[in-house]
């Protein structure tokens, strides 16, 4: 794993948490947090539509603001469903359906325009999918994607994943793997790593906090940008869980237990902040 970037400062091993706190704070007004919210936020739960925010999370979020650059939560959740639960925080942005959808400080949602085409199609998937998966298996529609969920029914992974690698190709569409969960989206070039790349080409830091296979990418991206510039403070944190084994883990320069231990963390960070 590529060492975290620190300018000229080699990190301890393993991350010393507060050190990069601190070099961050030199940069606070140029640095995004970047957030994953399902896993990360919030607990993942059985009902995909139940979860809610970690406790803290929110009071966090709402403190660190005003401080940093940006906050942005880059989900495969829809930006709606994102603004009902983050209880409108002011200031942070929201990129739903890994990029598909975003909407800026509270500002309307704004859907790629080579997604709408697609819509259609992804409804009579979710209307399909309900037909012909056997009972236990959960399907959640998002308008432009398609969510396969085994979650309550963990003998069912094989079949699901099979039924929606298959419809995947017959309707030229994409398959992301995540948490119990096969998802189904249009052949558009948007994921969480394209989102972060994007937003921190002229940024002086950011952090990125995962918890599943998607958010690899994004760290990928935090390290593409590390290794372009040597004073870009780059961070990447996992939150651990046993469905993606080592993974993400070894993918990152720092892993949390929880959701719940993310909002600890994020509460005493904001000391080295400000």
């Amino acid at each position: 794993m590529p060492p975290l970037n620190l300018g000229n400062q080699q990190p301890k091993t393993p991350l010393d948490a507060a050190h990069a706190w601190r070099r961050t704070a030199e940069r606070a007004g140029d640095t995004v947090l970047f957030f994953d919210f399902d896993g990360t936020l919030a607990p993942v739960d059985d009902d995909p539509t139940a979860v809610q925010p970690a406790p803290k999370v929110l009071a966090a979020l709402t403190a660190l603001a005003p401080v940093v650059r940006r906050i942005a939560i880059v989900s495969a959740r829809p930006v709606e469903f994102l603004r009902d639960h983050l209880g409108g925080l002011a200031g942070v942005d929201l990129y739903g359906l890994y990029g598909l959808e975003h909407s800026h400080s509270g500002g309307e949602t704004v859907t790629e325009p080579a997604a709408l085409p697609w819509v259609p199609t992804m409804a009579e998937l979710a209307d399909q999918a309900r037909a012909e998966l056997p009972p236990g298996a959960l399907v959640e529609f998002k308008r432009l994607s398609v969510a396969l969920h085994w979650r309550t029914a963990p003998q069912l992974g094989e079949i699901v994943q099979e039924w929606g690698r298959v419809r995947a190709e017959q309707l030229g569409l994409r398959c992301q793997a995540g948490r119990m969960v096969l998802e189904l989206k249009p052949p558009v070039d948007r994921d969480k790593g394209l989102v972060i790349g994007e937003i921190v080409r002229d940024a002086g830091g950011a952090w990125y906090f995962g918890d599943d296979v998607s958010d690899i990418k994004a760290f990928a991206a935090l390290r593409a940008r590390a290794a372009a510039d040597p004073d870009f403070v780059g961070v990447c944190v996992a939150v651990a869980n046993p469905e993606t084994g080592h993974e993400v883990a070894d993918a990152a320069d720092l892993t949390l237990d929880s959701p719940a231990a993310l909002g600890d963390f994020l509460t005493e960070a904001l000391p080295h902040l400000t």
